[in-house]
């Protein structure tokens, strides 16, 4: 069995905050049922790199799911999608500030539905606060949290954050809600209401990094690559040179840089009482980078990575996008899977981060445009000419 074998959760999201918060839902076990506009959702067609197909970056979120196509705004559609409330345990939706209201699907109105039922929002500030109403993606929520503010070269612009540290991480905290709201209602019997906003999360996701706005009262400067409170920690360039061939090195102990002055050549600084704290050699940054790169720039990354992870020292060679989904580590892991989807053919997905021994991620391609409509609609007691003319209507 799954973690989450019988729950239903109801899928109205779009774009990433919620098709990740419901995907991971989907690999931990529960029947996610993805309901889509006829059209499909933004995230399926408007950004894909090919007319009329589904766009890699649906199919990288919507893994494990089934899908129906349904009109909210039809009388007929809304109807269908309250008879499948009354039987569901979880609807997710992201959908702009006060939309479920104005469909009549708003929190209120489901729990007279059906008691039981948890309903999920995440949004881009949250209800409550003066920017309530604002709409939000990933960059305006890394922007109003910070992120931004920490993140590119001291002599630089505020920069954005590759990471979907808002989009992603808004829908795995709201998973995280769920689960618990989930645990609770065993207790209770009653569902409730769950909110992230994406600026909270992101928020949580660096508070960490708040730190030194506590030591001195100012705002966290842009830093780079460097630490301003370690050394050595940084890129580092390697062989032959190409936009990616770096390696990241960070050294937390005296043990870890007694062993790097020892690989490199340089011994003697390993027992030098001046080296000895990490926050002592920061005085000593520019003659630690020069000396460290003169080592790694003779070899490729992948050789550095070889040298120094054995020997205990914390290393990372920046990987391409390619050498990510190649890597022999993920693939035999499980954790990049190959999945063959019926118009795209055979493609690298990366699978669940979290394993279970008692409740395994089989991945399964995203489905197709309304490839479930039959099953689900079926098992509400509609037959195949009642589909039809729901199709014909606009309603699915």
């Amino acid at each position: 069995m799954k973690a989450l074998d019988g729950i239903r959760v109801l899928d109205l999201t779009q774009y990433e905050a919620g098709p990740s918060c419901t995907q991971m839902l989907a690999w931990l076990g529960a029947e996610v049922v993805k309901i889509e506009p006829p059209a499909g959702e933004p995230g399926r067609i408007a950004l894909s790199d090919k007319r009329g197909e589904d766009a890699w970056f649906f199919l990288l979120l919507n893994s494990c799911k089934k899908g129906v196509t349904l009109n909210l705004k039809a009388p007929r559609g809304r109807a269908m999608f309250e008879e499948m409330v009354k039987g569901a345990d979880v609807v997710v939706e992201n959908l702009g500030p006060g939309a479920m209201d104005r469909l009549g699907l708003g929190y209120d109105a489901l729990r007279r539905l059906n008691p039981r039922i948890i309903h999920a929002s995440v949004k881009g500030f949250g209800s409550g606060g003066p920017y309530a109403e604002y709409k939000s993606f990933e960059w305006i929520a890394q922007a109003m949290a910070g992120a931004m503010s920490m993140t590119g070269s001291p002599d630089g612009p505020p920069t954005k954050a590759i990471g979907g540290l808002a989009d992603t991480g808004a829908g795995l905290h709201t998973a995280i809600g769920i689960l618990a709201a989930i645990v609770q209602r065993q207790r209770t019997g009653v569902g409730q209401q769950v909110e992230v906003a994406q600026q909270d999360a992101v928020v949580n996701l660096l508070r960490i990094h708040l730190r030194d706005s506590y030591a001195t009262g100012r705002p966290v400067p842009r830093q780079g690559n460097r630490s301003t409170n370690a050394a050595p920690s940084n890129l580092y360039r390697c062989r032959p040179g190409g936009p990616n061939d770096y390696v990241f090195i960070h050294l937390a102990t005296v043990e870890m840089w007694k062993t790097l002055t020892r690989i490199v050549g340089r011994p003697e600084l390993g027992d030098d009482p001046r080296y000895a704290d990490r926050r002592d050699r920061v005085q000593f940054i520019d003659e630690i980078d020069a000396m460290i790169e003169a080592w790694t720039e003779k070899r490729t990354k992948h050789e550095v990575l070889e040298i120094l992870a054995p020997a205990g020292i914390p290393c990372g060679a920046v990987l391409d996008s390619t050498e990510v989904l190649a890597d022999r580590h993920l693939r035999q892991r499980g954790f990049i899977v190959d999945l063959e989807h019926p118009r795209r053919g055979v493609y690298p997905m990366p699978a669940n981060p979290v394993r279970m021994s008692d409740s395994p991620t089989e991945v399964v391609r995203a489905p197709l445009l309304g490839e479930h409509n039959a099953e689900i609609y079926g098992a509400l007691g509609y037959g195949a000419a009642e589909l039809e003319a729901f199709r014909r209507d606009g309603v699915i």
